[in-house]
């Protein structure tokens, strides 16, 4: 059967988007992240990872690695748009498209060959409608299922160079046939579920290629690793992989979470960031039409403890002030007086809002319908004026309204 799966993923995304509408800094090294003494990379162009600079790293670690880069603050919302036009680009080749983040996806192609083609065409016409439409590149792996798809992207990627990127293959594809071939001479660490740890193990086994996993017998792994984790490798390392492509998945969790540019002691203003983040999730709630169940709090202290605490709620909410309230509740019995580093407000067992609240007793006079017709009001209010017009009085800055938007400071704090 011909590999049908196609995995797609954007190449530098959020510098290459970036560059798009800046590019007079082509041919720079150019990192994208939180530009903060706190930030840490998003993305670095091909010119800068021939510094050694790579995602996840801190900003501060970047800038001595390569002083002369240039550090752009990440600008989510604009990515985001960028995702959707790239996104509705696969979908005039299959319905079929699971995203994975804003820039990677995968796309069953089995039901479109006779309209578009062999995979291999498909995934050629996909990398050029984005070039031309776009101005971006992306990679693509073709195989029978996810698993292999995603690894023959990484084959298929170009590689940094102090000039550009190296171009890679762009497209490649693993036939059936070709499966234990293409797995055989890759370090375990390329397999899904195989961290530092497993790695560690697996070498005090004397296992560090997947052929060498391969040929390791099933019982002796799972009694070594466990009945999850070594019956997963095993299927993982002859290439199975069950799972089909699931086009509109429903959101699990919604949450907003902060590192601040300097640490927050006082209570006002802790009280203040928890009911801002609050607000901000209560929106993206409703504006996806459900409702959440549990409220979750998390809390990171200067000297890096972290604390993560959650309430389940009698009735599901899509309000920010009930949001707030709860997470505020969960604060009690954690010592704050050593500065808080980072904040997070978060709502999970989300379920559709289609049959609308079920309000209790409690709610009467104080988080009720009123509130909520309120918070619908300013959600509309926002839309048409912006998102600085009108906000609850309870997530008022000293600069004034300043919501919270999706995904502002996901990469720590700017120099601002």
């Amino acid at each position: 059967m011909t590999s049908h799966i196609l995995h797609v993923d954007m190449d530098a995304f959020f510098v290459s988007a970036e560059l798009v509408r800046r590019p007079e800094l082509r041919g720079q090294p150019v990192v994208v992240g939180g530009t903060g003494g706190r930030g840490v990379v998003a993305a670095a162009s091909y010119e800068a990872r021939s510094f050694g600079i790579f995602s996840a790293m801190s900003t501060y670690q970047a800038r001595r690695l390569c002083p002369r880069a240039i550090f752009l603050q990440g600008d989510h919302s604009y990515y985001a748009s960028v995702s959707s036009k790239v996104m509705e680009i696969f979908e005039r080749y299959t319905p079929l498209v699971e995203p994975i983040s804003l820039d990677e996806a995968f796309l069953d192609v089995g039901g479109s060959m006779r309209l578009h083609g062999l995979p291999f065409e498909i995934a050629q016409s996909i990398r050029r409608d984005i070039n031309h439409e776009q101005g971006l590149s992306c990679s693509v792996g073709i195989a029978p299922n996810k698993f292999l798809a995603k690894l023959a992207t990484e084959e298929a990627k170009p590689s940094p160079g102090p000039k550009g990127p190296i171009p890679g293959l762009g497209v490649k594809i693993v036939e059936e046939h070709e499966i234990q071939e293409f797995l055989d001479p890759l370090p375990v660490r390329s397999l899904w579920g195989v961290g530092p740890v497993t790695v560690s193990r697996l070498d005090q086994m004397g296992v560090t290629t997947v052929f060498q996993l391969r040929s390791f017998p099933r019982d002796s792994l799972i009694q070594a690793l466990g009945k999850t984790l070594g019956a997963h490798l095993h299927r993982l390392a002859h290439g199975v992989d069950e799972r089909n492509v699931e086009a509109h998945q429903a959101a699990k969790s919604l949450s907003h979470e902060e590192t601040f540019s300097e640490d927050l002691y006082s209570e006002q203003r802790i009280t203040t960031e928890i009911f801002r983040m609050a607000d901000a999730v209560g929106k993206r709630l409703r504006g996806l039409g459900f409702l959440g169940t549990t409220v979750s709090l998390k809390v990171r202290l200067k000297d890096f403890s972290t604390f993560t605490r959650s309430i389940t709620l009698l009735n599901p909410t899509d309000s920010g002030r009930v949001i707030g309230k709860n997470a505020l509740s969960l604060i009690e019995g954690i010592d704050l007086s050593s500065g808080v580093r980072l904040l997070g407000v978060g709502v999970q067992n989300l379920t559709e809002s289609d049959l609308g609240l079920q309000l209790s007793f409690d709610d009467i006079g104080k988080d009720g319908p009123e509130w909520r017709d309120a918070e619908e009001a300013i959600d509309k209010i926002q839309e048409r004026f912006g998102s600085q017009s009108i906000g609850a009085a309870s997530t008022l800055t000293e600069k004034g309204v300043r919501p919270k938007e999706k995904g502002s400071q996901q990469w720590g704090p700017s120099n601002d």
